[in-house]
C-alpha cells in the first residue's frame, strides 16, 4: 500500500479501512540468524540511512534490548507517521504525546516502527499499524 499525504490522492492515500496489524519480528528474527550464520554480511544490515540515525540518536524512544548484530549498542525505536496532511516524507514525532496526538486525528494515519542501533546502524522495520480515521487505537509510548 502505498501512503502519500497529498490531498485529493484518495487512490494512494491510507485507506479508513486498514485496520490490521503487522509485526516482522519473526522476518528480523530470520535475518538475524542469517547474518550469524554468515550467509548475510553485516555491512548489508548495518546500513541505516543518516537521517534514520539522526531519528534515532535525538527522538527514538531507548529500549533495554541490546543490538542483535553487534552486541554492543542498545535499540532504539523509531515511528514515522504517514497520512493525509502530513508532509510528504511523513512525521516522526518526538514524544510520546506528539505520537498519541498523531493517532487521534480525524483523518487515517499509517504508523511504522523501525529499532534502530545507532552504534552500526543496524535497522529494521518491527511494526506498522494504522491509526486515526475517527477510531480510538493504542498507540505506544
Amino acid at each position: 500500500m502505498s501512503v502519500t499525504s497529498e490531498p485529493g490522492s484518495s487512490s494512494r492515500a491510507v485507506s479508513p479501512d486498514v485496520t490490521a496489524e503487522v509485526e516482522y519480528r519473526i522476518v528480523r528474527n530470520g535475518l538475524v540468524q542469517q547474518v550469524e550464520r554468515g550467509r548475510v554480511l553485516r555491512t548489508d544490515v548495518c546500513d541505516a540511512h543518516p537521517e534514520l540515525l539522526r531519528a534515532a540518536r535525538n527522538v527514538g524512544r531507548p529500549t533495554k534490548e541490546v543490538c542483535p548484530i553487534c552486541d554492543d549498542g542498545r535499540l532504539v525505536t523509531v515511528t514515522f507517521v504517514f497520512g493525509a496532511k502530513l508532509p510528504a516524507g511523513g512525521r516522526c514525532p518526538g514524544t510520546a504525546a506528539e505520537l498519541k496526538a498523531l493517532c487521534r486525528r480525524p483523518e487515517p494515519v499509517l504508523c511504522y516502527e523501525v529499532e534502530v542501533c545507532p552504534a552500526c546502524a543496524w535497522h529494521h522495520l518491527m511494526r506498522k499499524y494504522p491509526a486515526g480515521g475517527g477510531k480510538t487505537k493504542k498507540a505506544l509510548g
